[in-house]
């Protein structure tokens, strides 16, 4: 048998290419809402940990060793068939997304926390000195620096988020790998498979390489 009729069938490809399709929309949904559920999730915990009271860093701190020691799958599983008996029953997506959002945060909060503390405490007493309060100096004078500091490693992990979204095909949730296992198996064809994995490495290649263009940036401007 032609490998190219096994893995690359074009009228395999023609035939499924529409429910990749759906399944692309739906993990890139996925994808974007966990990522901005995760950012602000993680800037609060960093905030949390870093200025909190004591009881509340040491919750913090808890929290973000916990979420990120146990496995997405493992959470995701927890989230979406252990919750309905005490009876919190989620969607698919509500549960994917909440798994997502829990590690993402947890990640997102050590990058952010890192961020802030790379700023010279000199930012700190000038502020201090011009006046201005807490609330002023962080939002106006260290988060637009600590931002600029965070983005590459931000980004990077706003990339395995996406990557991730593709745990969700174990609950159900019509991901873009979800609907190549379903192709495939109707298809009984491996070709929905493999386009799958090329949609993938065809949105987070570039993404991937912008990373490291702007490590490489960020490099030079600390040289």
């Amino acid at each position: 048998m032609d490998i190219f009729d096994t893995f690359l069938n074009a009228e395999v490809m023609r035939r499924t290419f529409p429910m990749l399709l759906q399944g692309l929309w739906i993990t890139l949904q996925l994808g974007a809402a966990s990522i901005v559920a995760g950012l602000v999730l993680g800037l609060g915990l960093a905030m949390a940990r870093l200025y909190g009271p004591g009881p509340v860093r040491f919750v913090t701190r808890l929290y973000i060793d916990i979420f990120r020691s146990i496995p997405l799958l493992v959470l995701l599983i927890i989230v979406y068939y252990a919750l309905p008996f005490v009876g919190l029953r989620l969607s698919p997506f509500a549960s994917a997304m909440s798994a997502l959002t829990l590690v993402s945060g947890a990640y997102t909060a050590e990058i952010f926390r890192a961020g802030i503390e790379a700023i010279p405490k000199g930012q700190f007493e000038a502020s201090a000195a011009l006046g201005l309060n807490g609330r002023q100096t962080m939002a106006d004078v260290i988060l637009p620096q600590a931002v600029r500091i965070v983005i590459p490693p931000l980004t990077n992990n706003s990339i395995n988020v996406v990557k991730d979204t593709a745990l969700a095909s174990v609950v159900a949730m019509p991901d873009l790998l979800k609907q190549a296992t379903q192709a495939q198996a109707l298809a009984a064809n491996p070709t929905p498979l493999i386009v799958a994995a090329v949609i993938y490495i065809a949105f987070l290649w570039p993404l991937v390489a912008l990373v490291s263009r702007m490590e490489r940036r960020f490099a030079a401007r600390r040289r």
